[in-house]
């Protein structure tokens, strides 16, 4: 019979990582098999290799592991995500293990999770709308099919709630074209797992999505997996069936603790704020798995939400991620404090991509004039309403009282929106419009006149 092999000289234990001496022919991200008390079963991967030392990272933790008596063996392969249609509206934890209490998946084919970045030679550039029914987001910032459009969030921020509404509306406009959405989340409570099974469940979104959920009393390790689990599905989904697909990661900013935890235990020589010096290139390797590729139908768009320590945009997380993705959603603390939902501030925030997804044929042909002309207004009425609060109201022009008033109700009527409104492209550019009414035609100067006469004056 074959006897399987297993090594005994585990020489050290520091946190999650065991260094096992006496290796031959260990690999870089090779599962790792570790016996412990001959019973309890724990899964490991190779982080480091030299000579005939390994240093694995253990995914359930080194607790209650004896030097002496634990024992080891190398599978010979890395984590593999099992793929099939089967996954769409399944539920799994971070290392791509089923979750939801059904069966297991039966693959048509098994893929290693560290996937490589598209070529960039390989790349079609992104030029086709998402409706996410969001107008803050539709109309101004808009999110183009194949792009990396981050939300930066804060603390107690509600980009939970405004991730799960993106998840259940956003869809392609075509009649032909099949959609998915995958959701990845990383580090979060139970309470939080379950508002989005419950939220994905009951608007039937569950059965065009794949849930991948890492809770937050799980290992370090898996949290590193998770993003790259939902990316390797989101990849099947687009590229071998050639469905659209809309890839959600929550939150990165717990992937990056995660990464920096690991770091700090392998002992590197930390970079900004501790976090490790290869954290830009780290979130470019999953970044740079979205996109389109020329000669297939299908196409990953990616979403990853993060919540900015302290408020603070300049922190490494964001500002990494803001140089890698092609824009930025930004939530405004002072607008949730005014009750606006989404809290969406849309003047620091950008679509870099907007151009390319929007116009005739697209959206439609005002939305390029309209968008602009809304920015422009919204801009002279903020400015307006700090005047105000600097110099009080008897120092306002009659002009600086139209554009607060716009202002205002720019946040009320287009910006805010409830929570299971899901606004078409047309219902948001219509709002836009009524609320140009408010401001004095000789003003709309972003505009061309064609467009005034058909969607201002419309004829009755």
């Amino acid at each position: 019979m074959f006897e399987i092999k297993y090594h005994k000289k585990i020489s050290e234990i520091s946190g999650p990582l065991i260094l096992i001496k006496g290796v031959e022919g260990a690999k870089y991200l090779e599962l790792v098999e570790i016996i412990v008390g001959e019973k309890e079963r724990r899964l490991g991967q190779v982080l480091e290799v030299y000579e005939d030392k390994a240093l694995v990272q253990v995914f359930e933790g080194t607790r209650e592991i004896d030097l002496s008596e634990t024992k080891v063996r190398f599978l010979g392969e890395g984590i593999k995500m099992p793929l099939s249609r089967d996954i769409v509206g399944r539920i799994f934890d971070g290392l791509g293990r089923v979750r939801d209490g059904g069966p297991e998946i039966i693959p048509e084919i098994e893929r290693d999770i560290n996937g490589a970045p598209i070529n960039p030679y390989a790349r079609e550039y992104p030029n086709e709308f998402i409706q996410t029914g969001i107008s803050a987001i539709d109309g101004l910032n808009t999110l183009v099919r194949g792009q990396k459009l981050p939300i930066f969030s804060g603390s107690g921020l509600p980009h939970n709630l405004l991730a799960a509404q993106i998840a259940r509306q956003a869809r392609v406009l075509g009649e032909e074209e099949e959609f998915a959405v995958v959701f990845g989340a990383m580090g979060i409570t139970f309470e939080e797992a379950n508002f989005f099974i419950d939220s994905f469940e009951k608007s039937g979104a569950l059965e065009r999505s794949v849930l991948f959920l890492n809770l937050a009393d799980e290992p370090a390790i898996e949290r590193i997996a998770t993003p790259r689990a939902a990316l390797t599905a989101a990849e099947y989904l687009a590229f071998n069936l050639d469905m659209h697909v809309l890839v959600i990661l929550t939150d990165m900013t717990n992937y990056c603790e995660a990464l920096r935890e690991i770091s700090a235990a392998r002992k590197e020589v930390p970079g900004r704020r501790g976090y490790p010096g290869y954290l830009y290139t780290d979130l470019a390797s999953i970044y740079e798995r979205c996109g389109r590729i020329k000669g297939k139908k299908g196409s990953i768009t990616l979403m990853p939400i993060l919540t900015m320590p302290e408020d603070d945009k300049t922190h490494p997380i964001p500002d990494l991620t803001g140089y890698i993705t092609e824009g930025q959603i930004i939530l405004s603390r002072s607008l949730q404090r005014k009750k606006v939902f989404p809290p969406i501030d849309v003047l620091p925030s950008l679509s870099r991509l907007r151009d390319k997804g929007i116009g005739k044929g697209k959206t439609r042909e005002d939305h390029a004039d309209l968008a602009n002309q809304l920015f422009a207004c919204y801009a002279k009425g903020k400015e307006a309403e700090e005047l105000e609060v600097i110099l009080g109201e008897a120092a306002l022009t009659e002009l600086d009282k139209i554009y607060l008033r716009f202002a205002e109700e720019f946040e009320k009527r287009f910006v805010s929106q409830g929570e299971y409104e899901n606004r078409t492209i047309e219902d948001t550019l219509n709002i836009g419009w009524e609320l140009l009414r408010l401001i004095p035609k000789e003003e709309l100067k972003r505009i061309r006149e064609e467009f005034i006469q058909k969607y201002l004056y419309p004829k009755e």
